[in-house]
């Protein structure tokens, strides 16, 4: 399956999670962000939201400072 990722071609096997695709960018556990599709994913819900072929994913890194 072909989706975006911050506007760069991704291929994933099989279908995929949104929780897959944190875990293989290795980003689980950090702070991000995530919207599929204009829409924003809670945290919450990564497990359970499925990818599918040509979704738009986006993914920010939440960063701190004073």
């Amino acid at each position: 399956m072909q989706i975006l990722v911050n506007g760069e071609p991704k291929e994933l096997s099989g279908q995929a999670t949104l929780a897959d695709l944190i875990a293989e960018m290795e980003l689980t556990g950090k702070r991000i962000a995530v919207e599929i599709n204009a829409e924003i994913v809670p945290r919450s819900q990564h497990g359970e939201t499925a990818l599918n072929e040509g979704d738009q994913v986006e993914i920010v890194h939440a960063i701190g400072g004073g």
